[in-house]
Order: structure tokens, then C-alpha cells, then sequence
């Protein structure tokens, strides 16, 4: 069963453009961004900074060419001194700090950073940007803290259950090789993961603390990295407080996500990680209820780790803030519309 949603209505943008400064731009999910900030409407690139490509064109590394910008090599002092209505820092993990501090100082700070990193997802003055569950904070919002792949994916299968969760709920994910970034490790040597599937981090991974928090409860989460590129798959587990049907179940996901354009409900049918490749929202399925205990459940959801799970979302993010409809520069999961206030 498939559920089809109705797309967004228009909301008023701010038609001016908006430009954007992109650090951390040689990474697969850095790549993924200035391609969707090419494809943007409203966003113009004023400079992406990368140690490494230095001095390369971005038409070398990105299929879009921005008039022939060049990547440049920019220290957080560099960066604060630049002038840009947005700065996305997709950097690893602690590369960020310096330079939202840096920031921070200047005399003149974009009206809104978007970080990619863990860094600021624990801090309360930063807004998560969860877009389905986070919307009206969002559209407040100066300063967001986007959420990791696996944490999107988890809580966009949890949250619909949140107020029938009896316990502490499992959540058992697998990405492709591409979540490990491209500094290399066992976690994106595909050659070793070849035939294989590799569990890691079993307790306390970072992610599993975010979405414990963000859910506000405990959870288990067991990542696992399989030898495709891209794509995360993740299944939920969960004991309810009162028995429920699998028509009962889908209803509650279809009153969750009710006109959500980059949400694609499939019912009992489980949703493949093949399908969702290079698509910018979630796909949601494979509900099921055991018939011998019809208060244990399970669910799967399905993102491109770099998209739904980093990049699509970051700008999805970008236009709630900016007033725009979430669709600008997106296409939907199931009209197959762009969205273009342009």
C-alpha cells in the first residue's frame, strides 16, 4: 500500500537572493550540497572552502561549474571576514566549533549558519533541524544543527509512536560506505566489506545519544556499514502500551505525516534502499505487528544518507528558515515536483 500526500501549498518567500558560503566542500556530502546549491533558485555560492581542492575549479569535482568559481582555502578568521547570508559548515565532527566561534565574533555574522556536524546538536541554542517534527522552531530559526543520517531516519520511523512507546525502543541500522567519509578506514574500504556487513560502535555511538535525546527517552541503536555506497536502511522495534492492528499502525503514521512532500508511506510493504538512492526525502514501511503479542511492532525507513540524511535536508532547512516553500530546489517524493519561488 502506497499513500500518497498532497504536496505543500505555497508559502510567501522572500524572493531576493541569498548567498551562501560553503565550508567543508570536498566531502561526498559538501559535493552533494553544491550541486543542490547550483540547482537552487534563490542561493548564489559566493565561495566553498577546501584545504585539499585548493585552487581547482568546482566544475572538476561537482556537476556544476558556478561560473568558473574556483575552491579556495578559507581558516575560521578567513571565514568570518567573508560576507555571506548563510554559512553551511560540512566538516567532521569537532571541525566545526572554531569556526562558528570565529563567527560568532565578527562584526557582521550571516543570518544563519547551518551545521552539518555533531557538534551543536546537544546544545539547546541551536535549533535541530528535524523538518518534519522541528518545522515551526525552524522557521525561527538563526542558527540550525542539522541532524545525523542515522538520527533522521530513526526518528522519522519513532516519533509517530512516541506517545505508545512502552519502552526503550531498538533500532537496527545499516548505511552504505559512504557514511564513513572519505578518510580512509575499514568502515568505507569496500574491498573489506565485500560479502560482508560490518556492525561497530554496539553502545553508546553518538547517534544514539542524539536521538535519545531528541526523542526525550532511551533507546538501543546498532549501526551497521555494508558495501554499497550510499543509502541507509533502518528498522525499528518497539513495545506499545496498548495492543494495535496493522490498519491501526498505518493510521498512525498517516495522520503523522499527512501532506509531508518528502515523506512516501508504503504501508506493510517494506521499502527497499535501492529505491531511495539520490531521492531527497524518506520513504516509511514495512509496518508489521506480531499476531502472537500485538503490542510489539516494527517499522522500516529508508534515506540517502546524503540527501535526506545530510544534504536535502540542510536546504529543506534552509527553506523553512528563508519563508520558501520546502520544496525549492527539491523534488518531492511522490508528485515528483521541484519546487521554484524563482
Amino acid at each position: 500500500m502506497r499513500v500518497e500526500h498532497r504536496s505543500e501549498p505555497p508559502r510567501s518567500p522572500m524572493l531576493e537572493t541569498m548567498t551562501v558560503g560553503l565550508v567543508g566542500a570536498r566531502g561526498y556530502v559538501g559535493v552533494e550540497l553544491l550541486e543542490m546549491i547550483g540547482a537552487h533558485p534563490l542561493l548564489d555560492l559566493t565561495y566553498a572552502s577546501s584545504r585539499l581542492f585548493e585552487g581547482a575549479a568546482i566544475a572538476e569535482h561537482a556537476k556544476v561549474s558556478f561560473g568558473g568559481k574556483r575552491f579556495e582555502h578559507l581558516t575560521p578568521e578567513d571565514v568570518a571576514r567573508r560576507n555571506a547570508d548563510i554559512v553551511i559548515l560540512a566538516l567532521p565532527d569537532g571541525a566545526a566549533t572554531p569556526f562558528v566561534e570565529q563567527i560568532e565574533a565578527s562584526p557582521n555574522p550571516p543570518s544563519l549558519i547551518v551545521d552539518m556536524s555533531a557538534d551543536e546538536r546537544f546544545d539547546d541554542a541551536w535549533t535541530y533541524g528535524l523538518s518534519e517534527h522541528n518545522r515551526d522552531a525552524i522557521a525561527r530559526a538563526t542558527r540550525i544543527s542539522n541532524p545525523g543520517c542515522y538520527a533522521t531516519a530513526a526518528q522519522l520511523a519513532l516519533r509517530p509512536l512516541l506517545p505508545l512507546l512502552a519502552g526503550a525502543p531498538h533500532c537496527f541500522g545499516v548505511s552504505g560506505y559512504s557514511g564513513a567519509g572519505k578518510k580512509r578506514s575499514p568502515r568505507n574500504d569496500h574491498r573489506a566489506l565485500n560479502n560482508g556487513v560490518l556492525p561497530y560502535t554496539l553502545v553508546d555511538h553518538t547517534h544514539e545519544r542524539e536521538i535519545a535525546r531528541h526523542l526525550g527517552r532511551g533507546v538501543r541503536f546498532s549501526p551497521h556499514v555494508a558495501p554499497f555506497f550510499r543509502g541507509i536502511t533502518m528498522t525499528v522495534q518497539a513495545e506499545l502500551v496498548e495492543p494495535i492492528s496493522v490498519g491501526g499502525l498505518s493510521s498512525v503514521y498517516e495522520d503523522a505525516y499527512a501532506g509531508e512532500p518528502f515523506i512516501e508511506l508504503t504501508g506493510d510493504e517494506v521499502p527497499r534502499v535501492q529505491d531511495i538512492v539520490g531521492r531527497d526525502g524518506a520513504a516509511i514501511g514495512g509496518l508489521s505487528v506480531n499476531p502472537d503479542r500485538p503490542t510489539e511492532v516494527a517499522a522500516v525507513c529508508t534515506i540517502d544518507n546524503l540527501r535526506k540524511g545530510a544534504a536535502s535536508q540542510a536546504i529543506q532547512n534552509i527553506n523553512i528558515a528563508r519563508g520558501l516553500s520546502e520544496q525549492t530546489g527539491l523534488t518531492a517524493m511522490i508528485n515528483g515536483d521541484d519546487g521554484d519561488d524563482g
